[in-house]
This record gives structure tokens, sequence and C-alpha cells, in this order.
């Protein structure tokens, strides 16, 4: 479906948007790149608000938005960029927790609307745990619309307070264009990442995300250990970057376990698609980017049941706790051990890839929202006919 905004909230010129993004996570920066693309190509005027390594890496005026470079910071230099950023526009929509509270202060006495999406949620302790409750409330007040990436988010939105909560339909943005000799021959390319990997004659588990105490990568080296016993011995390869990365660095050297820390990639498509079995082992995902790449290269899964990921993948995975090294080893063993429920999984994860929204209906969906918040409805209503 494509839909086009012929609707201008003034009726001379095309609605202006602007998306603001903080720092931004790979989903939802790639996520803003998508909508700003569609946005685009649907008559709209677009400004992404970001750090400019943010459009250094996501190419936001590529598609024919303007980028304007705000920093991360809440601080009142940061606000005024942002403020007059939006002068102008119809619907501001931000991304992320920091981002839309920055957006919130920027649009402070102003009656433009706030979209604010919820791409994931932030975990801390103590005062920080505290401060971002607050954010959360005055977030969730002070937009016009939330929109949650999973059933979850969205509950949570309106248990603090949002008047108008809905769950959003988010893509998974199209995968890079390939080279010739990757469309030509994928099985080669297959067998050769495995060979840089260390995985030619071995089963290869792929795990990717960031090296944080969330990621539970404690528990993936915990459940390495075991199978480190398997003859043939799995190899595990990590990609990511961290404030663990030093720690878990240390301990598959001094344990010696069967696991390659390969730091961040722009491959990680191609990486799953090598791979025997994905791992997701994180403390919470919404619409998790491994996920749904293991899923659609027909890999195998392993994922923790926490927040959106039961949703997401339905049952096209075999889900196990959060933290249980020992569920999680026993899983992998058994899948390792069954290629008929490998395939079953494979087989699965095609059905599943097709109910999740496309680019297009995350863009029309969008839109449909700018609309409705930007329509000018008469204060009279006319009179019936008789």
């Amino acid at each position: 479906m494509t839909l086009v905004s012929s609707h201008s909230p003034h009726g001379q010129s095309p609605l202006r948007t602007v998306q603001v993004l903080g720092g931004g996570n790979a989903g939802s920066s790639a996520h803003v790149r998508s909508l700003a693309a569609g946005l685009v190509a649907r008559g709209l005027r677009v400004t992404v608000c970001a750090p400019v390594e943010a459009d250094h890496a996501y190419d936001f005026t590529g598609t024919g938005a303007v980028h304007v470079h705000v920093p991360r910071s809440s601080d009142p230099g940061a606000v005024a960029a942002l403020r007059e950023a939006c002068r102008d526009a119809d619907v501001v929509h931000a991304h992320g927790l920091h981002a839309s509270f920055r957006a919130a202060l920027a649009l402070s006495g102003r009656r433009t609307p706030l979209v604010v999406t919820w791409h994931t949620r932030a975990y801390a302790d103590g005062a920080r745990a505290h401060l971002l409750r607050l954010l959360e409330r005055r977030v969730a007040k002070a937009a016009t619309v939330v929109l949650g990436t999973c059933s979850d988010l969205v509950d949570r939105a309106r248990r603090t307070g949002a008047r108008d909560a809905r769950l959003a339909a988010v893509s998974l943005p199209g995968p890079r264009p390939r080279t010739a000799a990757e469309a030509d021959d994928p099985d080669r390319q297959r067998a050769k990442l495995r060979a840089e990997l260390g995985a030619t004659d071995r089963p290869l588990l792929m795990a990717a995300g960031s090296l944080d105490r969330h990621g539970g990568h404690q528990t993936l080296l915990d459940a390495a250990r075991v199978w480190g016993r398997l003859d043939p011995v799995p190899l595990v390869v990590l990609a990511g970057e961290g404030p663990l990365r030093p720690a878990l660095q240390r301990r598959v050297e001094d344990e010696r376990l069967p696991v390659r820390l390969v730091g961040l990639r722009d491959d990680l498509a191609e990486l799953l698609a090598a791979a025997d079995v994905a791992l997701l082992t994180s403390r919470w995902e919404s619409r998790s980017v491994l996920a749904q790449e293991a899923l659609h290269a027909r890999v195998p899964l392993v994922a923790t049941a926490v927040g959106g990921v039961p949703d997401l993948v339905g049952d096209a995975a075999d889900l196990v706790p959060y933290g249980d090294a020992v569920a999680l080893a026993d899983t992998v063993v058994r899948l390792l051990g069954d290629p008929e429920r490998r395939e079953l999984l494979a087989e699965r994860g095609v059905r599943q890839t097709a109910t999740w929204p496309t680019e297009d209906q995350t863009v029309a969906q969008v839109l449909s929202i700018y609309d409705e918040l930007t329509q000018i409805w008469p204060l009279v209503q006319p009179p019936e006919r008789r």
C-alpha cells in the first residue's frame, strides 16, 4: 500500500515533520532513515535532528531529508537548537526516551503535535532509576501520541500517563545492496565467512549486541563451557562493543572458551546467514534486529522469552528464560543434534516473517497519524440537510 498525504494543515505547503533522534541504537537509527526516505517519497518535507555522527553513519541527507546537528545532551544550547529546528514544523516525531524529553522541552509553550516512538526500554539502578521513571512520565504526558514497538512498551506508556498509546508498525529496513559475488554465489560467500571465523568443520553459533550487563553475555559464556565438551566444539561468535568487552575477553582467555569477540560488524545479516544457530540472550528486547535477520535467513534461533520477543518470533524459535545458562546450553545442544527441528524452525521462520510489517506499511501508519493530528476540524458543525 502506498499512501500519499494530500493534506497540508495550512492548505499551502507540504506538511513538514521533524524527526528527533538522540544517540540512537542501530534499530531506531535505521528506522528513522527508512521513515525519512518514505516520507520524502510521499511529498513531505523532512528534517532529521541528530548528532552529526549519526548522519555520517545513516546518511539521512541521502534520503532527501535535511539534517540538523543536535548533540545528545539536554543542556540549554542543545534544546535551543532543537527548538529553532522545530520552529515551523507541523509534527515533531521523537525516537527514544532522551530524544523525546529534549523534544518536549523544545516544544514547551507550543501547540505543535509531538509523536513519540519508544523503541526499547532503559534500565538503571538507584537514583538513576528514579530519574528514568520521572523522564518516562514527563514524556508520556507531553506526547500527543506514544507509539510502542511492542505491547509491553504500549502498556508501559499507558501506565505512565500517556493520553494516547498505540502499537507501532516497525519494519526491518531493507538489506544493504549485495555485491555481484554475493548475489551470484551465496554458498561460496557463506563458506568464505565460516573459514574466516574459524568454523569450517565445526558448528557456528552467532550472537550480537551491545556488550553491557543487560545483554546476557555472561550467561552466554557460562553456556559455552558446556558446549566446549562437545565434539566437534561449536564456535560462538559474538559481534558488538560495549563496556563489558574487556571482562568478557578475559573470561574467554582465562577459561579457554570457544568464543570469539569480533567487535562491531556491518555485515550482521551475512554473519547470521553463515551460522548454524543464532543466539539472543538479552534481558529485554522489543523488535530485535538479530532475531528478525535470523528468521529472514532461515537460521534457527534460540532467544530469551522477554519483552516483545515471543510476539515477534511466534513458534519460529526456541525460547529460554533470561539468565538461565543451563536452559540455554541444553536447548542449543538439542538443536545441534536435531536437524529436523532446525529445518522446522527455518520453515516456520519464513512464515513468521511474512506477518511482519513492510517498510511501506510502517510509513503509511505514521503518515496517517500525522494527518490525523494536523487535520483542522471546523469549530461549528454545518447544519444537516433536510
